[in-house]
């Protein structure tokens, strides 16, 4: 598979790609398929965003290509515990090692920990998928939802993937930038649309983005919006244009007090 988005998504996929048949060898399909039918069924991810209050999906997320560093060596699960308290919506895990720092551990026990609250989270794995085996990597580990970038799966392989992630019980975060995105994602039959604020192309980060795109969205499926939320104001406006749910990262991760930067998201 060659794909060419001219953005860093670019070196992403390509050290994807080079190690996705090591680990296809390390750990076979066929295992991770009985590992994944072993688990209980996923949570709802579409379900768990819509409330009284508007959603919040909290990232943890130690580092980024754009940003470098941004908590290095903190615990997943510490940082896991912090967002259950404040009342999260659901917990997004980078789990891609070579550029964010994660790994399938983090995403395995945080979802055993958000899986045990009360209530329940549903986790979703944030990460750059273009094959199936990331799926069922996905849902063995405890996912209970995957990001599809539409721009990394073009043509039909969108839809196919969206169909393998449903057929394991899991829901999926389509994630668009700009209008022609946005009708592929639909066409596909995206439930869960994410509207990314951030241009990866420049890095440039408008919240206008959202306001522009989610006119287009019809009222029954779900909008999240991503990335250069900060504030309770930025939160505020973001809602008033359309969304139901934030995923937030950067800001949580870096703020002193993780509770208090949720609630304010949600004044």
């Amino acid at each position: 598979m060659t794909v060419r988005t001219g953005t860093f998504l670019d070196r992403i996929v390509t050290r994807t790609l080079a190690d996705l048949p090591e680990r296809k060898r390390t750990t076979p399909t066929a295992t991770l398929e009985r590992r994944a039918a072993e688990r209980p069924a996923a949570l709802s991810f579409e379900t768990a965003l819509h409330g009284a209050q508007l959603g919040i999906i909290s990232e943890v997320k130690r580092a980024s290509p754009s940003k470098g560093a941004i908590a290095k060596g903190i615990d997943a699960v510490a940082v896991a515990s912090d967002y259950i308290a404040a009342g999260t919506s659901a917990i997004s895990v980078l789990t891609d090692e070579p550029f964010f720092q994660g790994s399938l551990a983090d995403l395995e026990a945080v979802a055993a920990l958000a899986h045990a609250a009360e209530p329940a989270r549903p986790v979703l794995r944030k990460d750059f998928l273009v094959d199936r085996y990331q799926i069922v990597e996905a849902r063995a580990a405890g996912a209970d939802a995957v990001l599809l970038i539409v721009s990394l799966l073009p043509g039909p392989v969108l839809g196919e993937m969206l169909a393998e992630v449903h057929a394991f019980g899991m829901q999926a975060l389509v994630e668009i930038h700009d209008e022609a995105e946005s009708g592929a994602a639909l066409e596909a039959g995206a439930r869960v649309i994410g509207i990314n604020n951030r241009d990866l192309r420049t890095f440039t980060v408008d919240l206008a983005t959202t306001e522009r795109l989610a006119t287009g969205i019809p009222a029954d499926r779900t909008i999240v919006a991503e990335s250069g939320i900060h504030s309770g104001a930025d939160a505020r406006r973001l809602q008033a244009a359309g969304a139901h749910a934030l995923l937030v990262g950067e800001s949580l991760m870096l703020a002193s007090d993780r509770a208090a930067a949720i609630r304010e998201l949600r004044s």
